[in-house]
């Protein structure tokens, strides 16, 4: 038998991985209540809560112990970004993991304040690189911000942080200049450094389809504990075929993105040629799928469920606004077309 056989079909998680999600889901939980992630909106950055994080491991445990760190897998970060869906966690771990990771395949980790997450690290997570000023979803607090430009990999850093502009997925997101940099440094050139950009695109679409999958597990539970204790004709609403179905479909999406966002990560890992769209579909999936059963947790909720200060609309927003910040999910979709269209003619 291939060794790998099981593991393309079976991807339940061991004991150890259990105890690493419990143990973030427990770090959110006492440090990232709802007040906390709607203090940090103005920033869309909460320092303290950051720098916990960083103390726990989170940084270093997601880098090869190349370079110092611990050498995760892609499916226990996969767990990390669940708790930090599901706690809406005003923090850039998946934009600084995944750009230090990239630094690291790239030979280009110099300092180990980026190691550690003293200094934050952000990148460009679209698809199509666009020509000059660009959002970067982590630009407004980020130490460096890495770039493609035509073949180089650049980092940039800029003496005066760009500024913050509003979004929907309350993020730090700002414009950025490459030409306006203080200081730029192409860390690699040619083909290989485009593959590796390539790579840390899908590992930021598959951490972002996972942390979409956490937020889809937590809205789904305010909806369905809001509708048990809702009654209509003397039952609870959540008995009626219009609010039980929905809940299902919620439930249903959340196992859908967590078994194929674990199943894309153990690919991306192991054979990372074999399965190549897996990693792009989990995105596309969860784009769509988080934004639809948020909106209706939102209707279940009814006039409670858009005030302003109802944690579902918190969801909500996070829930459409983390799927735009890599761009149109839909240059996703044709990215995965591209690959599905040149396996499909080498058959």
């Amino acid at each position: 038998m291939d060794r790998f056989e099981l593991r393309r079909l079976d991807y339940s998680l061991t004991e150890d991985h259990v105890d690493l999600q419990t143990a973030y889901k427990q770090f959110f939980k006492t440090h990232c209540s709802i007040d906390t992630v709607r203090a940090a909106e103005p920033s869309g950055f909460d320092k303290s809560l950051w720098e916990r994080l960083c103390a726990m491991g989170a940084t270093t445990m997601a880098l090869p112990e190349s370079v110092g760190g611990d050498g995760a897998t892609l499916v226990d970060l996969t767990l990390v970004a669940e708790e930090i869906g599901r706690s809406l966690a005003p923090v850039p771990w998946i934009d600084h993991v995944v750009a230090a990771r990239l630094l690291a395949a790239l030979g280009g980790m110099e300092s180990e304040d980026i190691l550690n997450g003293t200094q934050l690290v952000a990148f460009d997570p679209q698809q199509v690189a666009p020509a000059g000023t660009r959002l970067i979803p982590a630009g407004s607090i980020a130490d460096h911000i890495i770039v493609r430009d035509d073949s180089d990999v650049v980092r940039l850093t800029f003496g005066t942080r760009p500024a913050k502009v509003d979004n929907i997925g309350k993020l730090p997101m700002a414009w950025v200049d490459p030409a306006a940099a203080d200081s730029r440094t192409i860390v690699a050139s040619g083909p290989d450094a485009l593959a590796a950009y390539q790579r840390a695109l899908d590992e930021w679409r598959l951490l972002t389809a996972a942390a979409l999958v956490g937020l889809v597990e937590e809205t789904m539970t305010i909806a369905a504990e809001f509708a048990k204790t809702r009654y209509t004709l003397g039952v609870p609403i959540s008995t009626l075929q219009a609010i039980s179905h929905p809940l299902a479909n919620m439930a249903i999406t959340v196992e859908g993105g967590r078994g194929l966002s674990r199943r894309a990560a153990w690919f991306l890992d192991n054979e990372p040629d074999e399965r190549p769209e897996l990693a792009p579909s989990a995105f596309v999936f969860m784009a769509e799928e988080a934004s639809k059963a948020a909106t209706m947790a939102v209707h279940i909720q009814g006039g409670l469920g858009v005030s302003a200060e109802a944690a579902a609309t918190a969801y909500l927003v996070r829930a459409r606004g983390w799927a735009l910040a890599g761009g149109d999910p839909a240059a996703t979709a044709v990215h995965i077309a591209g690959i599905v269209a040149a396996r499909e003619s080498k058959d």
